[in-house]
């Protein structure tokens, strides 16, 4: 695939039913693969942060979670034409996973929340085999790593926060028979049903951000990276 690279950091223009066809693809020929979400706040970040750069590039999908992405794209003539958010590639993942019998295994979160992410996912999908799932505050990385392999699962979710979930990714993938890892941050707590996303219009309209924004004026911060990131756009060569 030709992915599109901004100040440094490259992003995949797949849209989420591309990513399914390519990795059902990778998946037969035995191929790990993994996903990360790409936001205007990552791509300054590691733009001074080579590490941080070098662990975005490394993954086999760096999809556009970000309206930023999708608005950079659009200004440099690329092909990104939608968002591909974290949690929506998740949920998606899960329904390829229940359609196509492969089993699933979560980790990360508070013991409460992955346990009522584990059953909310298998009521929304009957036929979903969550094989196995861990919180985040198991210390013991070997059993961890014994009882992920031990599930049989293709697909491993690991919710830590980023660059966190991404660095225990790149650590231990080569120990663990998975072949599709995510990186999903707070996504459990958005299906276990601890936090509410912004309303579906919201999402629709790509501001999520604003809706975040308004309900926690403290973001504001964070927020000014993206007149920052489309800024940095323009004026790079």
């Amino acid at each position: 695939m030709q992915k599109e690279n901004y100040l440094g950091v490259d992003v995949t223009p797949y849209n989420y039913e591309e990513i399914i066809t390519d990795l059902r693809e990778r998946m037969k020929a035995g191929q790990q693969s993994t996903i990360i979400a790409v936001n205007p706040e990552k791509v300054m970040a590691a733009e001074k942060n080579e590490e941080l750069r070098q662990l975005i590039n490394s993954a086999t999908y760096q999809i556009a979670d970000g309206v930023g992405i999708l608005l950079a794209s659009k200004m440099k003539g690329g092909k990104i034409s939608s968002r591909v958010t974290g949690v929506d590639m998740m949920d998606r993942l899960i329904r390829f996973a229940a359609e196509e019998n492969h089993k699933v295994f979560l980790y990360g979160a508070k013991e409460e929340v992955v346990t009522a992410a584990k059953q909310k996912l298998e009521e929304k999908y009957p036929r979903l085999v969550i094989s196995g799932y861990e919180n985040g505050y198991e210390k013991d990385q070997d059993k961890i790593v014994k009882n992920i392999n031990a599930s049989e699962a293709e697909l491993l979710f690991v919710a830590m926060g980023s660059p966190k979930q991404e660095l225990w990714i790149r650590e231990n993938m080569g120990k663990l028979n998975v072949k599709v890892f995510q990186g999903v941050g707070g996504s459990f707590d958005v299906f276990s049903g601890k936090v509410q996303r912004a309303p579906l219009l919201f999402r629709k309209l790509g501001i999520e951000w604003l809706y975040r924004l308004l309900k926690e004026p403290k973001r504001f911060k964070r927020q000014l990276a993206l007149p920052k990131f489309l800024a940095r756009i323009l004026t790079a060569k």
